[in-house]
């Protein structure tokens, strides 16, 4: 007994001389200055506090000294971050936009609520169970507020179509919305096919994977994954999707951390395009998801990367849910590519206004517009795994093919256009009125792109509201100019109302030369 109680006296010793003992005493001893504090607050001060928000200002206050991704979210954030990453809300299912106040239809979701009991492209919805929202100038997200509910409630519509007098009213019965996460899936050359997406989602994995089956069917032979301004998203579905171009066996990613184990991603090597030829699209906001995929092709020598440096957000974040709905998403761990780059960029703890400003810096710095101006030391050098390939970390996935940001593509006038939203109001307004009519004449998209041209008429009319708010072209060479890039945004939104977003991306991506370089590069390659 003696020996019993000398043992546990001594593992007691040594677990309160433990450096684990004594940051958990700090701890418990900052819990209760904190706990004090709030609670002296609430009954003392001179007025009367909110003590929630008061609680989530000092979590906010907390996580600001850490890393530039740990953050907080209250409920409401909370419940929309979740529904991006969970692929579907619950609603009416429609795609609308906003013209002169009032909510116009662009596409009904497809088997959707809407859908069922007949709402239409075009159509207007001027209320919502007898409040109106057209004319009053709500915001947009007091009317998506209003539309979304609960699964299987109830909302009555008042709708104004085109071609039938007065008011009409539809009941629909809100459900489960996707929430496509792919943007586009085309043919850019009879054997080139193009996928984007913008975010890596739960049912993003599915989306890639019926995208490639079809592209497949359509004879490709060769593959772009455009992920250019691609935030991320999920760790496990990054790995999920980088299985479908890996083969079996090859490691995705690895992460590291302090106080969590390591974890190492290995391809299950799926049957999305397993051996194909692929190029990788990325730019300086491509991030965490999207750089897990690019460095694992890189790497791995599966493919060729064409852009610009990577974003660099190489951190691993854990959701930890709170009582009310709020959630702290929490830095553990920091991701690695397979030949050992740590994909995070450098940060400075609690200064997250240089962080936020690192794109900024980078075009002031040269490094957005020459390749030359990226210079990496010797102790970032890495090789792939499999060719042996000299690759940088440091922070973003560095491409194998440079492209220049182009600042001098689209004009001035052009910019200042569609910042005043000049442009899509004029596309919307000529879809609008000329719906049926073009959807009748262009049942085909392919002789759409081939032969259709926007009316000078809408090129002329956004020209002249552009002059109403001083906005008009320097010179002769600028207004040809602006007036090209005008007719082929528009025909590309004329496309996506007509078809979908393929469509739109198969026509404003014709000239787009990083798509240029990559057909270029996939061809030089046979």
């Amino acid at each position: 007994m003696k020996r019993i109680t000398l043992f546990f006296a001594i593992s007691l010793s040594c677990f309160l001389a433990s450096p684990a003992f004594a940051q958990r005493a700090d701890l418990d001893a900052a819990m209760r200055k904190l706990n004090m504090a709030a609670i002296m607050t609430s009954i003392y001060y001179v007025d009367s506090v909110d003590n929630s928000k008061l609680i989530e200002d000092a979590i906010n206050g907390m996580l600001a000294k850490l890393d530039p991704h740990s953050q907080y979210s209250n409920a409401k954030d909370t419940r929309r971050m979740n529904e991006s990453l969970e692929g579907s809300f619950e609603g009416i299912g429609v795609q609308f936009n906003i013209l002169d106040d009032t909510l116009v239809v662009i596409q009904p979701v497809s088997k959707g609520p809407s859908e069922k009991v007949g709402i239409l492209a075009g159509d207007r919805i001027i209320s919502v169970n007898d409040t109106t929202i057209a004319g009053v100038k709500m915001s947009r997200e007091e009317v998506m507020s209003r539309l979304r509910g609960p699964k299987g409630t109830k909302v009555k519509l008042g709708i104004i179509r085109d071609g039938v007098s007065g008011i009409s009213y539809f009941t629909v019965k809100r459900d489960k919305i996707p929430v496509n996460t792919l943007d586009a899936a085309y043919m850019v050359t009879p054997d080139i096919g193009l996928i984007r997406f913008t975010s890596f989602g739960q049912t993003t994995p599915s989306e890639v994977k019926e995208a490639l089956d079809k592209l497949k069917r359509q004879g490709m032979q060769k593959l772009i994954i455009d992920m250019q301004q691609n935030g991320g998203g999920l760790l496990n579905v990054a790995a999920e999707i980088t299985s479908q171009f890996l083969p079996k066996g090859d490691t995705i990613v690895y992460t590291r951390g302090r106080s969590v184990p390591d974890q190492t991603f290995i391809s299950s090597g799926g049957q999305g395009w397993p051996d194909g030829k692929v190029a990788v699209l990325i730019d300086e906001y491509s991030a965490s998801a999207a750089e897990i995929l690019t460095g694992a092709i890189q790497d791995q020598d599966r493919g060729i990367v064409i852009g610009r440096r990577s974003f660099g957000k190489g951190l691993v974040q854990r959701p930890v849910e709170l009582p009310d709905g709020s959630m702290i998403r929490l830095t553990v761990a920091r991701y690695y590519t397979p030949s050992g780059r740590c994909i995070q960029k450098p940060y400075t703890k609690g200064d997250k206004d240089s962080y936020s400003k690192d794109v900024i810096n980078r075009y002031n710095r040269g490094e957005l517009s020459h390749a030359d101006s990226i210079h990496f030391p010797d102790s970032l050098r890495y090789t792939t795994r499999k060719k042996g390939r000299t690759v940088y970390g440091g922070g973003g996935i560095m491409p194998d093919y440079f492209i220049p940001l182009d600042t001098t593509r689209f004009t001035k006038c052009y910019r200042e256009l569609s910042a005043k939203s000049l442009i899509i109001n004029a596309s919307l307004r000529n879809m609008d009125k000329n719906r049926k009519r073009l959807a009748k004449q262009w049942s085909d998209f392919e002789a759409f792109k081939a032969r259709y041209e926007i009316p000078d008429e809408i090129v002329e009319n956004i020209l002249k509201e552009g002059e109403k708010q001083n906005i008009k072209p320097r010179n002769e060479e600028e207004r040809k100019q602006t007036v090209i890039q005008l007719k082929q945004i528009l025909k590309a939104l004329t496309a996506r109302d007509l078809w979908d977003m393929s469509e739109y991306f198969a026509i404003i991506y014709e000239d787009d030369p990083v798509v240029r370089k990559a057909v270029e590069l996939l061809n030089a390659e046979d």
